[in-house]
């Protein structure tokens, strides 16, 4: 007889995740397509004033009029390092096109950044240096992988810009979906043209 009762208690208690687990489920909808609004909403960019790797100022606000492709970035992130180079071939193909290519490198030393990053993939356009991670971070779209910090959150992103200082295109890092992520990103681009 106990056998049995066990058994009853323990498929009583199987069910009782289930439903669990549904009710969970069924609630997060709500969150999880909040966050994708996050992404594909467009919202004002933040503006920022950074220097840099030539020591020069610059500032989201020098864009004005045009269309601009910001990579988020660490010398130590693989996939900003496999991007670099289609960063400079996309600023190659569109420069012509009023649309221009930025880096925003976070938290490390100028020396580094030059080395591992400009002189290394041989990039022809700015990269501006982050030194506490705040510009990365005000990107972050609001709840999103809140355990990590914001700035990190960010890194491998790309964003575009337009004309107006619109967010147009936002992808965080999608490793599984690198190479589809750059297909969007010029067809957006393309969109804007």
């Amino acid at each position: 007889m106990r056998v049995m009762e066990k058994i009853r208690k323990s498929k009583k208690s199987y069910f009782q995740s289930f439903i669990f687990f549904f009710i969970v489920s069924f609630m997060s909808i709500p969150v999880l397509a909040q966050e994708e609004d996050n992404l594909t909403t467009e919202r004002k960019a933040p503006e920022f004033t950074l220097q840099s790797l030539e020591g020069e100022t610059i500032s989201l606000s020098d864009y004005k009029g045009k269309n601009l492709v910001l990579h988020i970035a660490t010398t130590w992130c693989p996939f900003c390092n496999a991007e670099a180079p289609h960063l400079e071939k996309l600023y190659q193909d569109y420069k012509d096109k009023n649309v221009e290519v930025l880096i925003i490198d976070v938290k490390e030393p100028k020396d580094l950044v030059k080395s591992q990053l400009k002189e290394k993939h041989a990039l022809s356009f700015p990269i501006l240096l982050d030194p506490d991670g705040k510009v990365a971070a005000s990107f972050a779209p609001k709840d999103v992988l809140p355990d990590l910090s914001r700035d990190e959150v960010m890194l491998a992103s790309n964003l575009i810009i337009d004309k107006e200082g619109k967010i147009r295109f936002m992808s965080l890092l999608d490793s599984k979906n690198f190479d589809a992520e750059l297909v969007e990103l010029k067809k957006r681009l393309d969109e804007l043209l």
